[in-house]
């Protein structure tokens, strides 16, 4: 790569940061409805923004929610396709008392911009946009062909893009796909996120009698919902922290000597996380670590349990009705529709006499992973190091990102998640704000990173 691509970039940081407070300073949010205005003047902002950095066939495609914005440019003749995924909503800002300045008026303090959406993603996702720019205004070409797929609804589970990605799947077609939403492991230590664990949730509904009873009067003589659900939830699990759902393991695959390998050089302690958590030990299915049980083992926890009194004092109720929330997380081969079926036939099981149940089911997406051998995951990592000079690390994520699985499915390309965000940088909380120093670094790697792609794929 030309030396003159990394001189563009810092002789238009200014202008560039400039660019970039206009873009935090439109309240993107698209979880509530009055913002609907403010998510669409987002898109046009995106769409001009692709324009003025030589895309072309620029659209702004409605859904039944909030739009996405498409924009291509396909000149670089028997190079490899890379589609670059972001999002431009955001979380809302409340408590709103909690900002050391206002969310949508971005702030530079201490080489860190504060808004909301500075780091998740729109930070991200203008990164992108400059280092193409760069590329293109010191070589008048680019080394790969680009594809962007900006949405507007990922904040609120991105309800209506799989149906989009089912229907262009041609427009939408690639070699890798490109994301950057995630965080690197710590400061000047980066990391790529080739796997995600998947989830699926359920409600569970305990009904006993028509109504409150007086427990004096009562008790004794009818089954306790909350006593009932107790009895549900404990038979989840056993002393060593295994999942007891018949069926819950079976597709479940054994982690390679590699991955294991890779997870142990990363010198992650236990303590590191007590440390942190403030917990007295750490605790999970046995046999495994504590990054292997939150990377490539499955869970099912209890979120939330209710039912009862839940004032000040006492009141001697025996109640009509106890609930939780369970959710479970999932490895790549689970299939979420099995693992719902597993747990109803295990709670109809454990059901105690004198209570009815329902199970209804809440979100669910399948887990997905691309070898971290992949071409396109190494010359990511070889990227990384030419900027930031230390090894790169190769992690999987505990959490999950639905929509990732949907490309996986849909489109059956490999998924590179190329963060350059800091755990620390209170995304979805006050005071969101994204390192200027990963701002720099990162437009420098994924500069070289298409270079790298060219010559991979």
């Amino acid at each position: 790569m030309e030396q003159a691509v990394i001189t563009y970039l810092t002789k238009n940081r200014d202008k560039h940061l400039t660019e970039l407070k206009e873009f935090l300073a439109i309240p993107s949010i698209s979880s509530l409805p009055e913002h609907k205005e403010d998510v669409q003047k987002a898109a046009k902002w995106v769409s001009n923004a692709l324009q003025e950095i030589g895309m072309e066939k620029i659209e702004i495609y409605e859904t039944k929610g909030h739009p996405v914005v498409y924009g291509e440019w396909l000149k670089a003749e028997g190079k490899p396709t890379v589609m670059i995924y972001g999002h431009y909503d955001v979380q809302p800002v409340d408590p709103v008392e909690l900002w050391d300045s206002p969310p949508f008026e971005a702030e530079i303090r201490d080489e860190k911009i504060y808004a909301r959406g500075a780091s998740d993603d729109k930070g991200q996702v203008f990164m992108h946009l400059k280092a193409l720019q760069a590329i293109f205004e010191t070589t008048g070409t680019l080394p790969i062909n680009v594809k962007f797929l900006i949405e507007g609804e990922e904040e609120i589970g991105s309800p209506n893009l799989p149906l989009f990605v089912k229907e262009n799947k041609e427009l939408l077609s690639s070699d890798v796909i490109v994301i950057s939403d995630t965080s690197m492991m710590e400061r000047g230590k980066p990391a790529i996120c080739y796997g995600l664990r998947g989830l699926c949730g359920v409600q569970i509904d305990v009904k006993g009698p028509k109504s409150d009873l007086h427990s004096g009067l009562y008790g004794g003589m009818v089954q306790n919902p909350i006593h009932a659900l107790v009895e549900i939830v404990k038979s989840f699990h056993n002393e060593k922290g295994q999942i007891t759902v018949e069926g819950f393991y079976d597709k479940v695959a054994e982690l390679t000597a590699d991955e294991k390998a890779a997870y142990a050089s990363l010198g992650i302690t236990d303590q590191s996380f007590i440390d942190q958590l403030g917990v007295p030990e750490m605790f999970g299915e046995e046999g495994f670590t504590s990054l292997e049980r939150n990377w490539v083992r499955p869970t099912l926890e209890v979120n939330g349990i209710y039912g009862g009194f839940q004032g000040e004092g006492i009141k001697t109720v025996l109640p009509a009705e106890a609930h939780a929330k369970i959710t479970c997380r999932l490895v790549p081969d689970q299939d979420p529709d099995e693992i719902v079926e597993l747990l109803q036939k295990h709670i109809k099981t454990y059901t105690p006499p004198g209570v009815t149940v329902n199970v209804s089911l809440f979100d669910k997406g399948p887990a997905f992973v691309t070898p971290f051998d992949h071409p396109a995951i190494q010359a990511a990592g070889r990227a990384y190091e030419k900027v930031y000079n230390v090894p790169t690390s190769y992690t999987r994520g505990g959490g999950s990102i639905p929509i990732v699985a949907t490309f996986d499915q849909i489109l059956e390309k490999p998924v590179v998640l190329m963060g350059f965000g800091l755990p620390d940088e209170n995304f979805h909380a006050p005071n969101e704000h994204f390192n200027l120093e990963n701002f720099d670094k990162g437009m420098e790697t994924i500069c070289y990173y298409w270079y790298e792609l060219e010559q991979s794929l």
